[in-house]
């Protein structure tokens, strides 16, 4: 006896207008499925995913057409149906998780508000109080306080704690289908565990079905029951997730995991004993009453790469807060090649702010939307270097070529035409149009699919060996750690505990917090996360005993 799929997609065709052209999105791809699994959507940045993740839903972006093929959902005809009939769905028996459940949610209002409208509006079960069972679903996400924390803002819990909110607010309606859209990829490695750990449990407990969307192998073997494997908008590969684990038959689908190997080996140390090229000496700092640094003391020779590792609110960004001058410390200072900076951006001389520079996170929020590329790196080499005319479109010229991108086909192009990884390039490239002496990479790769990860990763270590730059690199990643880093300090509430050259601090014995951080590194089998969560239940009851 077979099970009727809950979606079943054929032959599906999407186009995106460029220009006044249509393009191929999704070129014919198809799938099914059943009520109660989870399918895996793998493969790098503009494979087309995300895009049949989220016509399974009956959605197509803005400038986007079905151009052929069928959708169904629970036997119905979703194709091209009127909004108000997608709307009924949507929400209601059709949930979406998003990557950044910060920007999901409306900061000017509780939490707790936000997750009750859609059972209000769309709940079939009238006898669930939303705020009661939302308490019963943050219980169920093993949430801390579940019956206080949703009175909170979204700014006042952690990135993993909202994203697990996000994942009990898409459960509220008991929908019959989840799309998860890459929902743990800006996570450290530690609270990945705790996220992917409840979306599992809870999608179990309620028999949904879900499509889980990820660029990540290892991660998705831990979710799903299939995998399918995509490039340029088909699949690649699919299978039973152990075969794809274990015996993937395309090149391409091996070249995933591959990326790992490819990452191991960091770029060569420079000379010891140079006078450091940034210091922190006796760093405090605080957020109002609350003390979130505590006796921060590291250097940086020049040309070397410190990684700056920790779990989510171990205090990282905060540190390269307080080495820009975002957040002027309580006590002690930042010395950029012997100088004493100003503790507050503000009182720094234009030579302080040109010599530390920053890459952030996500590029999609970090670059002016209105501004062409030309004028986005062209901006800090005009500030701090007084260029102007022809020898600041030169300069522009050279930044683009030397983060390999094509000048005359892109100087003039805006942030919403470029791809996740040029777009980096693009806040790598600015970053060096100030020729510091400093750049902070702020998780920098975390957002990126792993292939597009290695080639900023390549490009940095490149620009490194050229220009003689400094790093100090913010990560939760430990393979970006051994692709890069020369030396690491691991934080943990706001302290240094382990600190040193990368072999050192890496290679056993360990530190038990670096000890704990490395096994929650996700590996190549499909029982990892049952066996590291176990493990993690375990040392938490010694811990209350």
């Amino acid at each position: 006896m077979t099970t009727k799929p809950l979606v079943e997609i054929s032959d599906l065709k999407i186009e995106g207008l460029r220009g006044r052209e249509w393009t191929p999105i999704i070129k014919g791809e198809s799938l099914a499925l059943e009520p109660g699994k989870v399918l895996g959507l793998v493969g790098e940045s503009g494979a087309g995913k995300s895009t049949l993740g989220l016509a399974a839903m009956g959605y197509v972006r803005p400038g986007c057409r079905i151009a052929g093929g069928r959708i169904s959902f629970d036997g119905t005809d979703i194709t091209n149906a009127p909004e108000p009939v997608l709307r009924a769905l949507w929400g209601k028996r059709i949930a979406y998780v998003a990557q950044s459940a910060a920007a999901s949610f409306n900061p000017a209002h509780r939490i707790l508000r936000q997750h009750c409208e859609a059972p209000r509006d769309r709940g079939t079960d009238k006898t669930l109080d939303p705020r009661q069972d939302a308490v019963d679903l943050y219980t169920r996400m093993r949430l801390p306080d579940p019956e206080h924390i949703g009175f909170r803002f979204p700014h006042q819990v952690s990135g993993g704690q909202l994203q697990r909110m996000m994942t009990a607010m898409a459960m509220a309606c008991r929908p019959d289908l989840i799309i998860f859209d890459e929902p743990t990829t800006a996570l450290d490695v530690t609270t990945q565990i705790e996220v992917l750990e409840s979306i599992r449990r809870i999608v179990r407990e309620f028999g949904t079905s879900a499509i889980y969307i990820t660029h990540d192998l290892a991660v998705v073997a831990q979710m799903a029951d299939a995998i399918k494997v995509m490039r340029h908008g088909e699949t690649v590969e699919e299978g039973p997730v152990r075969q794809m684990l274990h015996d993937p038959q395309q090149d391409y689908t091996k070249s995933l995991w591959s990326v790992r190997a490819l990452r191991a080996d960091a770029p060569p140390a420079f000379a010891e004993g140079a006078k450091p090229a940034i210091e922190l000496r006796d760093a405090s700092a605080s957020y109002g009453p609350v003390r979130v640094l505590e006796d921060i003391n590291f250097s940086v020779a020049p040309g070397r790469t410190m990684a700056i590792v920790g779990e989510s609110g171990s205090g990282k960004s905060t540190l390269a807060r307080v080495v820009c001058g975002l957040l002027p410390p309580d006590t002690g200072e930042v010395r950029v090649k012997g100088a004493v900076l100003a503790p507050d951006y503000r009182a720094r001389s234009t030579e302080g702010l040109r010599s530390v520079q920053l890459i952030y996170q996500m590029a999609d929020t970090a670059l002016n939307p209105r501004k062409t590329v030309g004028e986005l790196i062209g901006r800090p080499a005009s500030l701090y270097l007084g260029l102007r005319g022809a020898a600041l479109r030169q300069r522009v010229r050279e930044l683009m070529e030397m983060v390999q991108l094509d000048p005359d086909g892109l100087m003039a192009a805006r942030p919403s035409d470029l791809s996740g990884g040029q777009k980096q390039r693009v806040g790598i490239a600015r970053a060096l149009a100030a020729d510091p002496s400093v750049i902070i990479c702020d998780e920098v790769t975390s957002a990126l699919d792993q292939i597009v990860a290695v080639e900023v990763l390549k490009l940095l270590a490149e620009i490194q060996r050229d220009l003689g730059v400094t790093y100090l690199f913010i990560t939760h990643d430990f393979e970006v750690v051994e692709a890069i880093a020369h030396d690491v300090t691991v934080m943990q509430n706001g302290r240094i505990v382990a600190q040193g050259p990368k072999a050192k601090v890496l290679n056993a014995p360990h530190h038990p917090y670096v000890a704990e951080l490395l096994s929650a590194v996700p590996q190549r089998d499909k029982n990892w996360l049952s066996r590291v969560s176990k493990a993690r239940r375990a040392n938490a009851k010694d811990q209350e005993r």
